[in-house]
Parts: C-alpha cells; structure tokens; sequence
C-alpha cells in the first residue's frame, strides 16, 4: 500500500513541471527556414547558445521575431540585417571582419604570438646567465654561521 503512495507522490514533481508544447508555425517550411536560420545566430541571453537552442525568454521572442518577418516576404538576409541592426555584431556566430572586430577575430593570434615571443625572450635570458661562481672563504664562514651550524665548512 506504501509503494503506490511513493510511486504517486514522485510523480507530483513532473506534472507540475509539464506544460503545454508551444504550437510551431503553420508551415512547416517556414519553422525549417527559421530554425535554420535561428542555429547562425546566438541567444542575447545564453552567449554560448544558439537561437535555436535556447530556452531565454528573449530566444523565444527572437524566434517569433523571425518567424513574422519570414510570414512578410523578407529575406534571411534581410533579417539577419534586422537583427544586426538591432542587437550589433554580436548575435552572429561568425562576425564579419571589419574594423571593430579585429580584435575579435585577430585578438587571440596576437596573445599567442606574444606569449612564445615572451617565453623564447625568457628562455634566452635564462640561458645567457654567468655561471655560479663559488662563494669566498669568508662568504662560506658566513654562511655557515648564518644557518647555526658555526662550523668551518671545510
């Protein structure tokens, strides 16, 4: 008797986390044009998402954005210039190569350039370094009196 109880009660959890499937457009077409569409673009929200994936508020207005300007007549193109428009560089996966996003695109090349640079310019400082040379008597008694041991080190 106790089992059905359990077996009901984790199921609460689901239903109240079901909902009603969102209706797609009426044409079919359409909702694969937009998808396709919607998967070069990135969610305003999740940055590291697409349009198509994401569960934002602000993706599923973005989508239903497309969908009506798709319903107008407009071009992918034509949207995406919208968009752009509206929300900059940033909602396209591939920016295009323009002055403002140089360092976007050329950014992380110069880092790596700078770093070997650094590293060869360090490796070569380390290398060109005078060999030891060893230390005095008096050097060596001081030594040896400053770490207690009060000795003649030799």
């Amino acid at each position: 008797m106790k089992s059905w109880m359990i077996v009901l009660a984790l199921c609460f959890p689901l239903a109240a986390v079901a909902g009603e499937a969102k209706p797609v457009a009426e044409d079919p077409v359409l909702e694969q044009r937009m998808i396709n569409l919607s998967e070069d673009l990135r969610c305003l929200v999740c940055q590291n998402e697409s349009l198509a994936g994401s569960h934002a508020e602000l993706a599923q207005d973005l989508r239903q954005e497309i969908r009506e300007q798709m319903r107008a007549g407009k071009s992918d193109e034509q949207v995406v210039d919208y968009l752009t428009q509206r929300y900059g560089d940033f909602v396209l996966y591939k920016p295009p190569v323009k002055p403002l996003t140089w360092l976007l695109w050329f950014g992380p090349f110069a880092l790596l350039i700078g770093a070997a640079g650094g590293l060869i310019a360090y490796i070569k400082r380390r290398g060109n370094r005078p060999a030891d040379e060893s230390l005095s008597e008096e050097e060596k008694k001081r030594v040896a009196t400053l770490l207690g041991n009060g000795r003649n080190p030799e």
